[in-house]
């Protein structure tokens, strides 16, 4: 469905693999400068896609605010480690291409991430930190802030539960005891403090993620001296990116927030 007023999307591929592409999703008339790059969840898993992103990225579109709709490879199409990281960047350096010919402002790119896009949102806002070689280091694109939506943010943690399936090892391709340089490079919690704001938005009735791993991971963060803020908000996992919900609403309020208004 096609928001009215608002120009077709887009679509922009940054690599060779049918799930490495990303939508740009412009505004008839920007009421905020700068793009919001949309990271769908699933728990990193190939059964979800960037359709659950969609709606946001019209929504924002419809807004006022320019959206990059990002698809990558998960597990089970051809990624996990290191492949879900390195689209994850590759696939947010490609708003270069974009921003060339349209204009968009750079300066001001923030992350939207649900989920397990949460994570991916707050490890990317952490890539200048990576060391050579590993996978999303020297970021050409730098994000300015992330809203994660219910977001697994401590995966050392969520690695110990066994959260959906033990769906950490399957992302990362073994436990933490057997691949620790792994989960160093791939927790949110190993790149504290950033040097970015982030939203640690959290449905008070979440029975998909712990409400520990956004308030833990605001502990530690705000501990080491970082902006981070745990946002609850009523409703459900799904609230969150359910567009007519009050839940979603306040996560682009916020967004809106971390964007620079036009004029």
């Amino acid at each position: 469905m096609t928001v009215p007023n608002t120009p077709a999307p887009q679509s922009y591929a940054y690599g060779r693999h049918a799930d490495q592409w990303a939508q740009l999703h412009l505004p008839a008339e920007a009421t905020h400068r700068g793009v919001v790059v949309v990271i769908h969840g699933g728990y990193w898993r190939s059964t979800y896609g960037a359709e659950l992103g969609d709606p946001l990225a019209r929504d924002l579109a419809a807004h006022g605010i320019a959206a990059w709709n990002l698809e990558y490879r998960r597990a089970g199409n051809g990624g996990g480690w290191p492949e879900t990281f390195q689209d994850v960047a590759d696939g947010i350096d490609a708003l270069a291409s974009a921003a060339a010919e349209h204009g968009l402002d750079l300066e001001h790119v923030v992350a939207l991430g649900h989920s397990a896009g949460g994570h991916l949102a707050v490890w990317a806002a952490g890539r200048a930190q990576l060391p050579d070689g590993a996978p999303g280091a020297h970021p050409a694109v730098e994000l300015s802030g992330v809203v994660s939506q219910s977001g697994l943010l401590d995966l050392a943690e969520a690695a110990r539960l066994g959260l959906s399936n033990h769906a950490v090892a399957n992302l990362l391709g073994a436990a933490r005891d057997v691949e620790p340089g792994r989960y160093a490079l791939a927790d949110p919690m190993a790149a504290v403090p950033l040097s970015v704001p982030v939203y640690a938005v959290q449905a008070e009735h979440d029975d998909d993620v712990p409400p520990t791993q956004s308030r833990v991971y605001v502990d530690a963060a705000r501990a080491a001296g970082a902006e981070a803020h745990l946002v609850m908000v009523p409703g459900d996992h799904y609230g969150l990116i359910d567009v007519r919900h009050r839940a979603y609403r306040s996560c682009r309020d916020l967004v809106a927030g971390l964007l620079p208004a036009v004029g």
